[in-house]
């Protein structure tokens, strides 16, 4: 082979082996004492990072920031030793669209934000802080008696109370593709830990959340995947104040105009701890959900098991849902299928006080009825649970559809459930139950 061409090869091939060079945020000034504010430091290392798809890196410590917003292409990695503490204080978390609670709005976005991106991984072993309490304060107050709920139920609007008060999740996903997050431990979030919205090819893996750490947090949801496709949730271990693992699609009339499902979802081998649902499907659930697969879930103590959560003016369609190998421990109710669920936040109406009165926009569209009111009658049909034990249950089932569509063409395979009493179905039809055993220890009430 010619000189000329070795010498060639040999300063061109190291150029296509390279990778790209980690980006430490301690070059661009980030502090890790714990007190240092450095978001616009962590900021300027992601968008170098960006230039060539490299990795975000930080060295071991406390580090302070508000919302960060990374890009397409990067790694953004905490390793071990490592904790991203999001900053009390409103004012670094700016207001952008999003959606909450299924209604479109402008709303704070999170400590980490994936947003119109694409091929973002965020992972390591390290810890995200949502220093949770400081937002829990706002909504009950130190006494969960006080703080805006209790204002917003003297005045009749309690439904408006959680999209009003204002609080920090540590990571947003929102229209983007090819999103990982992977490793980390997040602990006290100040709203749902992560959202992944209007997303696709999106994979949770390996997290531990601890919502709940230092008190308890209203909506501490654990992985909320909203309108969002090709999903897959595992190896997580969740404890929260709300439900572990929920899927949604948008609520009521902005739910059915936006009409966008959750679809082709996995998850699996998880563990629940404390929450309402290890795995929920709503209540925001106007787009509808299809085509998912729950398995290998171990419940610890979880509120309810196999939770569905509508309400008479959701509307959307449930299908293709497949439950199996899955154990509960001391879950109280192990399947709560309840389609009338929690009427003082499902309901909202505007009190006569506020008639002639400006309100937000959501109060509007959350208050826009559903026409034909048949149209918000929820459907769930075509679902198949087995495999399913659960042991130490109060109530085996709590079941309440409408009648004008029940919950139908469920099957049901080699359960065993042993519980205090076997709880009520009302509106159910088509089910089809093989080697179905429930063993209770008092009388139905």
């Amino acid at each position: 082979m010619p000189r000329l061409l070795l010498s060639l090869l040999a300063l061109v091939l190291p150029l296509i082996a390279a990778p790209p060079q980690d980006v430490s945020v301690a070059g661009f000034g980030a502090k890790g004492d714990g007190r240092t504010l450095s978001t616009a430091a962590i900021q300027k290392a992601i968008d170098t990072a960006a230039a060539n798809g490299a990795a975000v890196v930080f060295p071991p410590g406390d580090y302070v920031s508000g919302a960060l917003f990374l890009k397409s292409g990067i790694e953004f990695r905490l390793g071990p030793g490592v904790t991203l503490h999001a900053v009390e204080d409103d004012a670094q978390y700016p207001i952008r669209p999003s959606r909450i609670g299924g209604i479109e709005m402008s709303w704070p976005v999170a400590l980490l934000n994936v947003i119109d991106q694409s091929g973002v991984r965020i992972t390591g072993k390290g810890t995200i802080d949502g220093h949770g309490p400081f937002w829990w304060r706002k909504f009950w107050g130190d006494d969960h008696q006080s703080g805006m709920l209790k204002d917003y139920v003297a005045r009749g609007v309690r439904w408006a109370v959680d999209y009003d008060c204002q609080r920090i999740r540590p990571i947003l996903i929102q229209n983007s593709t090819h999103v990982q997050v992977r490793d980390l431990t997040i602990r006290r979030s100040g709203f749902w830990t992560l959202t992944a919205t209007y997303s696709q090819h999106i994979t949770i893996a390996g997290l531990v959340i601890r919502a709940n750490e230092g008190g308890q947090g209203p909506s501490t949801d654990g992985i909320d995947i909203d309108s969002s496709s090709h999903v897959l949730i595992e190896n997580c271990d969740i404890e929260c104040n709300d439900d572990n693992i929920c899927l949604k699609s948008g609520r009521d009339a902005d739910g059915l105009r936006v009409n966008r499902p959750t679809t082709n979802v996995i998850i699996r081998n998880c563990i629940t701890r404390a929450g309402h649902g290890m795995v929920t499907i709503g209540s925001d659930m106007s787009g509808g959900v299809h085509d998912v697969e729950v398995y290998n879930i171990r419940a610890i103590g979880t509120q309810a098991g196999i939770r569905f959560k509508s309400a008479r003016v959701r509307g959307g369609l449930v299908e293709n849902i497949r439950f199996h190998d899955i154990t509960m421990e001391g879950v109280p109710v192990p399947f709560e299928f309840n389609l009338d669920w929690f009427p003082a936040f499902s309901y909202p109406k505007l009190p006569e006080s506020f008639n002639g009165k400006p309100v937000p926009a959501h109060w509007i569209a959350m208050t826009r009825p559903i026409e034909p009111p048949g149209r918000g009658i929820p459907e769930f049909r075509n679902i198949e649970i087995s495999r399913v034990t659960a042991t130490g249950a109060k109530r085996a089932f709590e079941v309440v559809a409408h009648p004008e569509k029940p919950i139908h063409h469920l099957t049901w395979s080699d359960i065993d459930i042993s519980a205090e009493q076997a709880g009520v179905i009302r509106h159910a039809a088509g089910w089809t139950v093989t080697r179905f055993r429930l063993t209770t220890t008092t009388m139905p009430y």
